[in-house]
C-alpha cells in the first residue's frame, strides 16, 4: 500500500464510491449495497473500476487510438499509484454521462480503495478488470469507426470481455471470501460467464436505439440482420422495422437461454450465502422482466425508443426476490411468473 494511502484517505475513497454508485449503476447499485465487509468493499471497487473502463470505451468523440491508449494506461495504473494519481488529467477530455465522467475524473480515488483491498481480492480484481480493459481496447482497435458487430461469434467474444469477465471475477471473489465451498465452485465456474453475459444481452437489447444514436455502437450482428433482410445501416429505419425485429427476435431467444443459465448459477449458490444470493437475484429478476417486455415491443428499434419495467414492478420484485431467497422452489416459481406477466404483489387480505 502506498504511504500516501492513510486511513483517512481510504475512508474518503470508500465514502466517495458508495455515494457515486447509485448514479453510475443501472443494475447493481442496490445489489452491491447488500454485500458487507471486505467482500462488499471488493465488489464495490471492482464495479467502479469496470465502469471507468466502460466510460472510456463508450466515448463517441475520442479518437480510437486515444481510447486504446487510455485503456492501456488505466489497466497499468492498477499496479502503479503514481500512474493512478496522474490518470484523471490524462483522461480529462473523455466525455459522456455526467456521473460516469465524474467517476472517471476520480480514478485516483477509486485506486486508493483498490489498493486498500486484501491481497487476494486485489489480485482477482486486477486480473479481471485487466482482461476487460484489454478486450475493450481490442474491439476499439478492430472497429475504429464505431462498434459494428458482424457475427454471433464476434458478439459472444465481445460479451465475454465486457460482461463474462465480471461473472468470472465475482465467482472468484465468492470463493476468496468463503461463500462458495470447493465442491460447488466448478459447477458455478462453468456458468459464470452466462451470468454476466445474460445481463449484458438484455441491456444491449433494451438500449439498441440509444447505443446507436449516442454511442455509435451497434451490437446486433450485421450477418443476422442481413439474414432477415435488414442491415445495421437501416437498424432504426421504420421501413425496415419488420426485418430488424425478426433479427432481434433471434437475440431475444438467445437471451432467454442465457438468463436461464444465469438463474441456475444462482440456484447453485449455497443457501447460507444469503447476501451473495441476494446480490444475484435482483438483477436477474429485473432482466427477466425486461426481456419479457422486449418480446412484446419494437420500441428499442425506433429512434429515441426505450423499453423499461415500471418502478412499481422493480419494488415488487425486490421484495419478493429477497423473501424467496431461502427456497430454490420459491425462486423458480417467482421466475416463472415474471416470465409470463408483469409482477405485482398479491393484494392484502385485510
Amino acid at each position: 500500500m502506498s504511504t500516501a494511502d492513510s486511513p483517512a484517505r481510504i475512508r474518503e475513497a470508500e465514502r466517495f464510491g458508495r455515494e457515486i454508485l447509485p448514479a453510475v449503476s443501472r443494475t447493481f447499485a442496490l445489489s452491491v449495497q447488500l454485500l458487507h465487509g471486505e467482500l462488499g468493499r471488493s465488489v464495490l471497487c471492482a464495479y467502479l473500476l469496470c465502469r471507468i473502463a466502460d466510460t472510456i470505451e463508450d466515448d463517441g468523440h475520442a479518437a480510437p487510438d486515444e481510447k486504446v491508449r487510455l485503456l492501456g494506461e488505466f489497466v497499468a495504473a492498477l499496479d502503479d499509484a503514481a500512474a493512478a494519481d496522474a490518470f484523471p488529467a490524462r483522461a480529462a477530455h473523455i466525455t459522456g454521462d455526467a456521473a460516469h465522467v465524474e467517476l472517471l475524473r476520480r480514478t485516483d480515488v477509486v485506486a486508493v480503495l483498490f489498493r486498500s483491498l486484501p491481497a487476494g481480492s486485489r489480485a482477482i480484481v486486477a486480473r479481471w478488470v485487466g482482461e476487460m480493459g484489454r478486450g475493450m481496447a481490442e474491439f476499439t482497435h478492430r472497429h475504429p469507426d464505431g462498434l459494428r458487430i458482424q457475427t454471433v461469434e464476434e458478439y459472444r467474444e465481445y460479451c465475454y470481455y465486457v460482461a463474462g469477465t465480471v461473472g468470472c471475477m465475482l465467482t472468484e471473489l465468492w470463493r476468496e471470501h468463503g461463500h462458495v465451498p470447493a465442491a460447488r465452485y466448478e459447477a458455478l465456474w462453468s456458468r459464470c460467464t452466462s451470468f454476466g453475459g445474460a445481463l449484458q444481452t438484455v441491456n444491449i437489447l433494451k438500449d439498441i436505439a440509444s447505443d446507436a444514436e449516442r454511442e455509435n455502437a451497434i451490437y446486433v450482428p450485421e450477418q443476422t440482420l442481413r439474414a432477415h433482410g435488414g442491415s445495421q445501416a437501416t437498424l432504426l429505419d421504420p421501413a425496415h422495422l419488420a426485418a430488424n425485429r425478426a433479427a432481434v427476435g433471434e437475440f431475444i431467444t438467445l437471451a432467454w437461454a442465457d438468463l436461464d443459465q444465469a438463474f441456475e448459477y444462482l440456484l447453485l449458490l449455497p443457501r447460507r450465502a444469503v447476501t451473495v444470493r441476494a446480490f444475484c437475484i435482483l438483477p436477474l429478476l429485473y432482466a427477466y422482466a425486461t426481456l419479457r417486455e422486449l418480446t412484446r415491443s419494437d420500441a428499442m428499434l425506433r429512434p429515441g425508443g426505450v423499453v423499461k419495467i415500471s418502478r412499481g414492478e422493480v419494488r415488487a420484485l425486490m421484495i419478493a426476490g429477497l423473501a424467496a431467497l431461502p427456497s430454490n422452489a420459491l425462486l423458480r416459481r417467482l421466475v416463472a411468473v415474471v416470465r409470463a406477466r408483469p409482477f405485482t404483489p398479491l393484494p392484502s387480505s385485510s
